[in-house]
């Protein structure tokens, strides 16, 4: 008898026991603001001459173009790094061939033209810039980035 007794109240105990260890909870998320926003800025250059085109118009709006182009090229350097590869061929141990590839990839949204210009005879330069305050709004309209604010247990 003794021994049934032991028995219903170990089970007793451990079943409240088991029983504590369930439980809700509500968890509240905050959304996290950087302290700093800096400001990113890049410049494009393309000759006019080089470019495709029948007219010095044409050839003038190719450049203004690929000046725009250089210049996000280098606003997405400056955010995502770029990328280098290098490469050496050694035989009978003279170093035969030498190569070095650098790539950058990456979006960059928010980006303005800040002002496109001629510099010189035949050159155009596009000046852009990069406000991260704008590229973190962007972002918290799509993902909703949150850190746990307060957990209230049930």
């Amino acid at each position: 008898m003794k021994q049934l007794f032991k028995v219903a109240i170990l089970a007793s105990a451990g079943a409240m026991g088991g029983c504590a260890q369930i439980f809700d909870k509500h968890v509240e998320y905050e959304y996290v603001e950087p302290d700093y926003y800096p400001v990113v800025s890049a410049i494009g250059y393309a000759p006019i001459s080089e470019q495709p085109g029948d007219s010095d118009t044409v050839k003038m709006l190719q450049a203004m173009r690929a000046s725009k182009l250089v210049a996000y090229r280098e606003l997405t350097e400056q955010v995502y790094g770029q990328r280098i590869v290098g490469d050496q061929r050694l035989a009978n141990l003279v170093l035969n061939d030498d190569s070095l590839r650098a790539s950058v990839q990456g979006v960059i949204r928010g980006a303005r033209v800040i002002k496109t210009y001629p510099v010189g005879d035949d050159s155009y330069a596009t000046e852009l810039e990069l406000d991260m305050r704008a590229v973190h709004q962007i972002y918290l309209s799509t993902t909703k980035p949150r850190r746990i604010k307060k957990v209230s247990y049930y």
